[in-house]
């Protein structure tokens, strides 16, 4: 069942559930998103051609969800957009299905939104449903080298902060999104299918002059890759095909900075090659070429406020490899 303008007009907040093979996870996933203390919200699950009985769970179980259905695997951008494009709410949180959050989730995230007319997007923290002590994501982080990272709370953080703290955008596994941000910088790039697609959209906000915080507060346990499957080789061929269209769109043309960025992806795909996930990491690069014109002309529409240099602050300082191997060794 579909939702009128009307209806989700009448809610501050529409919730976006993609959803794909995802049955064991729907159940505890909606039961925490339906225990939320902040009530103004309305959830629609896109369900991207599932055959393991999702869609017949979820009518039976909460008949209040509102189900758009596609006969295949459309990806992660495209369900997200099916949903935003079906609704009118002032606020679009996208939650992956594999996730449980915490009864004030989604007020902590709208409070974030309400306090500052200039931020655009909201991000989580995110725990690890098999190490709740450890925190997977808080926000996303892009260095000079063009390296994308999970961000984790800093060094010191008193484990009891609530104040929001800027980032550089947030995971949409669990985020918050202002929709005339999203309605003057567009949505999801829907090449991408999976992965990378919020470092995109954030990037583009962040070229707008929008901006993002990281609210402590807004706690979601995660079930880490269980859709992509860590390592697969499913998983490393979107990676490497959508970093790279990633930085043809939005990383800044500052030449100096270029052999920097080729010669971290080089580290990295040898790398994938003596971890095992060479052949995923290689397809995806070859794969990207192809599209590399079709990413420089949406480079040229992308919105732009801020100069070149004012993005590059933006970035985090490029580490030394073994302190890259080290950071990701951490999940």
């Amino acid at each position: 069942m579909g939702l009128s303008q009307e209806e989700s007009r009448a809610h501050r907040v529409v919730l976006v559930i993609p959803n794909w093979n995802g049955r064991r996870y729907l159940e505890p996933c909606l039961c925490a998103v339906f225990a939320q203390e902040f009530r103004d919200f309305v959830v629609i699950l896109v369900d991207n051609g599932s055959m393991d009985g999702s869609v017949d769970l979820v009518r039976a179980r909460f008949p209040q969800v509102r189900i758009i259905e596609n006969g295949e695997n459309r990806g992660f951008a495209i369900a997200n957009n099916q949903a935003i494009r079906a609704s009118a709410s002032e606020f679009v949180a996208t939650l992956n299905n594999d996730t449980e959050v915490d009864p004030g989730w989604l007020g902590a995230l709208v409070r974030a939104l309400e306090a500052d007319p200039s931020i655009g997007m909201c991000a989580s923290k995110m725990l690890l449903a098999d190490r709740p002590k450890v925190v997977e994501a808080a926000g996303i982080a892009v260095d000079k080298a063009g390296i994308v990272w999970n961000r984790r709370e800093e060094r010191g953080s008193h484990p009891g902060a609530v104040a929001p703290v800027p980032v550089f955008g947030p995971c949409a596994g669990a985020a918050l999104y202002r929709r005339s941000m999203l309605d003057e910088i567009g949505l999801f790039d829907e090449d991408f299918f999976a992965y990378m697609e919020d470092v995109d959209l954030a990037w583009r906000a962040q070229w707008a002059g929008w901006g993002c915080v990281y609210v402590p507060e807004a706690v979601v346990t995660h079930v880490h890759s269980a859709t992509g499957g860590e390592g697969s080789h499913f998983k490393n061929r979107l990676l490497g095909r959508n970093k790279l269209w990633l930085l043809c769109k939005n990383y800044p043309l500052l030449p100096w900075y270029l052999l920097l960025v080729l010669a971290y992806d080089l580290m990295s795909l040898g790398y994938a090659l003596a971890a095992g996930r060479g052949p995923g990491a290689l397809q995806g690069r070859a794969e990207s070429l192809g599209k590399v014109p079709h990413m420089l002309a949406k480079r040229r529409r992308i919105r732009r406020t801020v100069s070149s240099r004012a993005m590059m602050a933006k970035l985090e300082p490029s580490e030394n490899p073994l302190a890259v191997l080290r950071r990701y060794a951490r999940v």
